[in-house]
């Protein structure tokens, strides 16, 4: 069932679309950060991407719950979205010998990815709220909670812990 299918006749059908999305995505995030976390030299950053990932796999676990929520199997459906942010994340990667300059890189590449989840999250809230769906705006708001926090700490590392300023000296 893809977005633009006739596979989706309501806003339920859209609503469930969209988590099926969020949560491919989040798995592919999940597959991902540990290959980012081996490449990145900044401690900071190491730190703030393996707490990202056990967050991660707790709004998997959320994900989970409002599917069950709404009676409906857990699974995921291709989101090309989220696959070429984390495609060009990783031919980024490759194409960078400073270290510094990846840590840079990389931080960019992950807030790209926390800009994409807000962005559904932001949706698929006001989509279940709409929907009278209460239980499940809790769960995705506190996932969103998290991707805010992400971003936030993204930027900290890049801007205030020095990894910009040490890429642009380097």
């Amino acid at each position: 069932m893809g977005i633009f299918t006739k596979d989706i006749k309501s806003m339920d059908d859209l609503l469930l679309h969209q988590l099926q999305d969020i949560y491919y995505a989040e798995q592919q995030i999940a597959k991902s950060l540990p290959k980012m976390i081996e490449k990145v030299t900044n401690r900071d950053l190491a730190t703030g991407l393996k707490n990202h990932l056990e967050e991660t796999h707790k709004q998997i676990g959320r994900l989970e719950q409002v599917f069950k929520k709404l009676g409906k199997e857990a699974k995921g459906t291709d989101c090309p979205a989220i696959d070429g942010i984390i495609k060009e994340a990783d031919e980024t990667a490759g194409e960078i010998a400073d270290k510094a300059v990846l840590d840079a890189a990389i931080i960019a590449n992950c807030q790209a990815v926390e800009h994409y989840e807000i962005a559904r999250y932001g949706t698929l809230i006001a989509w279940a709220e709409s929907a009278g769906h209460e239980e499940i705006v809790r769960l995705l708001t506190t996932n969103l909670n998290e991707e805010h926090a992400a971003n936030t700490k993204l930027n900290t590392v890049a801007m205030r812990k020095g990894v910009n300023t040490k890429a642009s000296a380097a």
